[in-house]
């Protein structure tokens, strides 16, 4: 599955040194043209993409760092449009960067649906820079890739392809038993056979299966799903091979065959599914069933905090007011120790509910809603190891005014940010729940601060969810949650990003 092509120097072997230990003397064979040891290899191909799209995406992979922002302009100037770019830049990294571990180098494929949703809320000239910036994300993960092994996806070997009617029923089985081999051939299979609704339901379930990564690879999911939207279903092949063999990264013994801690939840979740009501779907919605589940949310482990989803549902509930406690803890836990596992609390959430929204089958939505309890009292227990202040909470952090109004109140907040993100985040919720600032002029604002002064993944992935977020959560707790986000979102008074300047340079010069 997926062989690393790493380049090594075979040693090279003496005709006359097999003689003298009794080899024979091969001498006939000198009129023969020379094979090296190179060419005697099994030869993995890079799986080629699409005609149409595979010259854009080699202009991305081989010309330097240094060097591409520019080729890129000239390409657009030639007539290379936005979903063009979008959708190399994609396969690029799909191709080129191990999905192994699901984060560090291969936020270069994971940022793409990120980067793009940020292009798609912005005004029509500055819907380049999050693809700019990704495109110089994505050769520095290559380079790192490189370093690492220079893995890249090779071709499928086509006759070993399971028939098309049992590709789905082969997928679930080498998928349940942590078979990469038996998953990449079913993977294709179904590919080529199957409807695209089919398939990702498949992925919602794997991709929630497990806590491994950090909550990744629910990540990866999502983000890889809703880029195929924009680029085009004919591009699902290579995708879903990365996909599935980044849902089945691992270390240790096969978890088919173990009792993992991260695999415990979905184990016991399953029972759980099944025990909450015909019509879970529908109950009631009220802000003070959402604070009561925070409360216990803060103290519960990954089996209770699913367990009491179970109860609170049997109670009349809805899903609503329960994914608001889901996404208001998942904001107060990065309140109480910013950082990377905080902002994955708000990225994982984020994936579930989006895997949530798009299911069609009942039981994967119920999975999908338990697992998101779990996950977040995983991340709990991880970061309970350092310092976490547990005495922020979102639904009692006290609102404060601000000195400005309108437009000046949004500058006034976005430099908060930058000299004290509690000040900020009081600001939040005293302005908007006072209908005292324009909330899309707000995150328009946030989301250029993002393009100019950020320079990591994760603010484009975390400003995109948490944004994206905002409007999934119900009105009476919106304020509160937004404010969550201005502990890890950009500030005025940040330094500025090395993409701005470089951009600036290319366009005068192209």
């Amino acid at each position: 599955m997926f062989p690393a092509t790493n380049r090594r120097h075979f040693l090279k072997s003496s005709l006359k040194a097999g003689a003298l230990v009794g080899l024979g003397d091969f001498g006939f064979l000198r009129n023969l043209s020379p094979v090296s040891a190179d060419e005697a290899r099994p030869v993995h191909k890079k799986v080629q993409l699409s005609s149409d799209i595979e010259p854009l995406v080699r202009l991305i992979e081989g010309t330097q760092r240094e060097r591409l922002l520019t080729a890129i302009v000239n390409e657009m100037h030639h007539g290379v449009g936005y979903q063009q770019l979008l959708t190399a830049l994609f396969l690029a990294g799909v191709r080129g960067i191990q999905p192994r571990p699901v984060g560090f180098k291969f936020h270069a494929v994971l940022v793409v649906n990120s980067a793009h949703l940020a292009s798609l809320a912005m005004p029509d000239q500055e819907r380049w820079l999050p693809l700019f910036w990704a495109l110089d994300n994505f050769k520095s993960s290559q380079e790192q890739n490189r370093r690492e092994g220079n893995w890249f996806m090779t071709d499928v070997s086509e006759s070993k392809l399971p028939p098309s009617t049992q590709a789905k029923s082969r997928f679930i089985q080498a998928m349940d038993n942590w078979d990469e081999e038996g998953a990449d051939q079913a993977i294709v299979s179904l590919v080529r056979s199957a409807g695209a609704g089919e398939i990702i339901e498949l992925f919602w379930r794997y991709g929630a299966r497990d806590f491994r990564d950090i909550g990744h690879k629910a990540i990866y999911a999502a983000n890889s799903w809703r880029t195929l939207q924009a680029i085009g279903l004919r591009h699902a092949e290579p995708i879903m091979r990365s996909l599935a063999y980044a849902m089945l990264e691992y270390k240790g013994s096969n978890p088919a065959r173990g009792d993992a801690e991260e695999d415990r939840p979905w184990r016991e979740n399953i029972g759980r599914a099944r025990r909450m009501r015909a019509d879970w779907q529908q109950g009631k919605s009220s802000p003070e069933a959402t604070a009561d589940l925070l409360r216990g949310l803060r103290k519960a482990g990954a089996s209770e905090a699913s367990e009491m989803i179970v109860q609170i549902s049997s109670g009349g509930t809805g899903p609503s007011p329960i994914w608001d406690a889901l996404f208001l803890r998942a904001g107060e836990l990065l309140m109480q120790q910013p950082g990377i596992i905080g902002i994955h609390c708000v990225t994982s959430v984020n994936a579930l509910h989006f895997a949530y929204q798009a299911s069609a089958v009942d039981e994967t939505r119920r999975m999908l809603l338990l697992q998101a309890a779990a996950f977040l009292a995983l991340f709990h227990k991880r970061m309970a190891g350092s310092k976490l202040n547990q005495e922020l909470q979102v639904d009692n952090l006290p609102k404060e005014d601000a000195t400005s109004k309108g437009a000046d109140a949004v500058a006034e907040l976005l430099n908060d940010i930058s000299k004290d993100r509690l000040t900020a985040a009081r600001k939040t919720i005293g302005l908007i729940e006072a209908g005292a600032i324009d909330q899309e002029a707000l995150m328009t604002a946030a989301r250029r601060l993002v393009f100019s002064k950020g320079d990591n993944a994760h603010d484009y992935k975390f400003s995109s969810a948490a944004l994206e977020d905002f409007y999934n959560t119900n009105a009476p707790w919106r304020a509160r949650y937004l404010a969550t986000s201005m502990f890890n979102l950009r500030g005025s008074g940040d330094k500025d990003n090395h993409l701005i300047e470089q951009a600036r340079v290319v366009l005068a010069k192209v």
